[in-house]
């Protein structure tokens, strides 16, 4: 199915002044995929490609201000959460999914940064988990995030399978692990709320930068143009792997994705 033009995707999350994830990403994402992109933006960065120095959350009402001012214009075609940055953000959000409960929603759980940095109130995920539950299409953590979200540490394919169905139970929606970080091979695995699907590629051994906005805004684009979650998932497991096979170091920084307007489509 062919993109719809006349419908945005909108991408809620922060902003990111190396370009290497965030919205500045999302956006290019959503380009390449053939949709225009709005956004909302919930914090902003002092950070390299490597490491996030500080940030500063957008106060709550001026979020919503941002969310209300487009919808005016937009319908939406679907909706990508990554970066909340502050638990006092959540009502807004649960807001927004609630005014958009018949479109894609794909989120992010953007807890914390390679580097170290919380970029959600540890004791904020519970409440985190409440907020989206029931509300979206697929949640996309990766390892370190889902041992935040169910309590256990998640290190190996089988800890993914289990996982990634008392992460669904949670939420109420499919889970999709990210395996990047699997030692000795790549598998990305879906929990559908019924069954496993696995997506396995080669190890690729490079520190990309933006690796879970790349997945997860090129993931709603595919599934805000019909595919179904499965094929979804693997059309942008795809995409996501062979822009890791062509990213670029920039100065002293991380691997990031660039140019991705060069990738073809899976």
């Amino acid at each position: 199915m062919s993109p719809d033009v006349s419908r945005p995707l909108l991408s809620i999350a922060g902003f990111d002044p190396s370009s290497g994830a965030g919205v500045i990403l999302d956006l290019a994402l959503f380009r390449l995929l053939g949709y225009r992109g709005m956004a909302v933006l919930t914090a902003v960065t002092a950070q390299k490609t490597h490491q996030v120095k500080e940030f500063r959350c957008l106060p709550a009402p001026f979020i919503w201000s941002q969310y209300k001012t487009l919808a005016e214009e937009a319908s939406f075609a679907g909706i990508k959460v990554g970066m909340i940055g502050c638990g006092k953000t959540l009502p807004v959000l649960s807001a927004i999914l609630e005014e958009n409960n018949d479109i894609p929603v794909v989120v992010d759980p953007v807890f914390r940064s390679t580097s170290g940095a919380w970029l959600l109130e540890k004791k904020a995920i519970p409440s985190f988990i409440s907020k989206i539950q029931g509300k979206i299409s697929v949640l996309t953590p990766n390892l370190q995030e889902a041992s935040l979200i169910c309590g256990r540490r998640v290190m190996n394919l089988e800890d993914m399978k289990e996982a990634a169905r008392i992460i669904s139970d949670l939420v109420e929606s499919p889970c999709y692990i990210k395996g990047g970080h699997l030692e000795k091979r790549v598998v990305d695995l879906l929990f559908d709320g019924k069954r496993i699907h696995l997506f396995e590629k080669e190890k690729i051994r490079k520190n990309v930068h933006g690796t879970g906005c790349f997945l997860s805004a090129s993931l709603l684009s595919y599934l805000a143009r019909g595919n179904p979650l499965a094929k979804a998932c693997e059309r942008a497991s795809t995409l996501a792997h062979k822009a890791i096979k062509t990213a670029v170091r920039v100065g002293k920084g991380v691997y990031i994705f660039s140019p991705i307007f060069s990738l073809k489509e899976p």
